[in-house]
């Protein structure tokens, strides 16, 4: 499989590397410095592109890629308030949209983070019926992680609100400390705290407390390579799909 690289930091390169020792090739690398490089048949040659970069250059990527009939897989944040309908109007046939593009995005490609989203859904579909549970979220990330919460906090949260129907929406707040303050729920707002300290790769904490007990589970990413593995195999189930797809297309778990 041919593959471009959008944003050499250092999740690129550890994508770059993995993708080598699993017989793939780099056949272009695009970063801040390259933008014309977009236009480059080695470019256009890609049968997938795999991007990592900011917020505010994701969407605009998005465009340059499938311009040259190139599919995208990115792990890029924050775009999705803006330009989230855009891209799924993109990614849907239609009448006006005859060839559509395909992009694989995910908030975590973490195959770790794939269960323990599953797990998360299935937790909050059982404590839909114990009410006497207030259930508060924590996530940690390195200090250079500038967006808060993070990607993955929200897909953690948006799956709650889907299956609580006493959860009508979470809110975001960031702490200076470890420690965070007391849960909320109980008005109905799912709280999330994010902390930044260290090169913390990714934690993310669910927690249901009651007066009675409290049931708390966790995923602790070690360092990135999880995440690298799974942005190539997606690009490897994106090369042969179409559309727009997410982890839960390329894993299926019993709920």
């Amino acid at each position: 499989m041919k593959i471009a690289l959008i944003g050499y930091g250092k999740m690129g390169k550890m994508i770059e590397q993995i993708a080598l020792d699993r017989g793939h090739e780099i056949v272009s690398i695009i970063d801040i410095d390259n933008q014309q490089d977009f236009e480059s048949e080695a470019f256009a040659s890609a049968d997938v592109a795999i991007e990592f970069t900011a917020p505010q250059a994701a969407y605009g990527n998005y465009l340059k890629a499938w311009a040259h009939g190139v599919k995208v897989v990115s792990g890029s944040t924050g775009w999705m308030k803006e330009h989230g309908d855009d891209v799924r109007r993109a990614c849907t046939p239609s009448a006006e949209n005859p060839q559509p593009s395909t992009l694989f995005w995910a908030s975590n490609f973490s195959v770790g983070v794939a269960i323990f989203s599953a797990v998360n859904r299935y937790l909050a579909k059982i404590m839909n019926q114990f009410p006497q549970y207030d259930v508060e979220m924590e996530e940690t990330h390195h200090v250079h992680k500038l967006d808060h919460p993070s990607g993955t906090a929200i897909t953690l949260a948006e799956e709650i609100v889907e299956n609580m129907d006493r959860i009508k929406g979470w809110e975001s707040e960031l702490i200076p400390t470890p420690t965070p303050p007391e849960g909320r729920s109980g008005d109905g707002s799912l709280p999330i705290y994010s902390i930044r300290r260290g090169e913390v790769p990714g934690i993310h904490t669910v927690r249901y407390d009651s007066e009675a007990d409290c049931i708390t589970i966790t995923h602790d990413a070690h360092s990135r390579k999880g995440f690298a593995l799974g942005a190539v195999l997606a690009a490897e189930y994106t090369v042969q799909h179409e559309g727009l797809l997410t982890i839960s297309d390329m894993f299926s778990f019993a709920p």
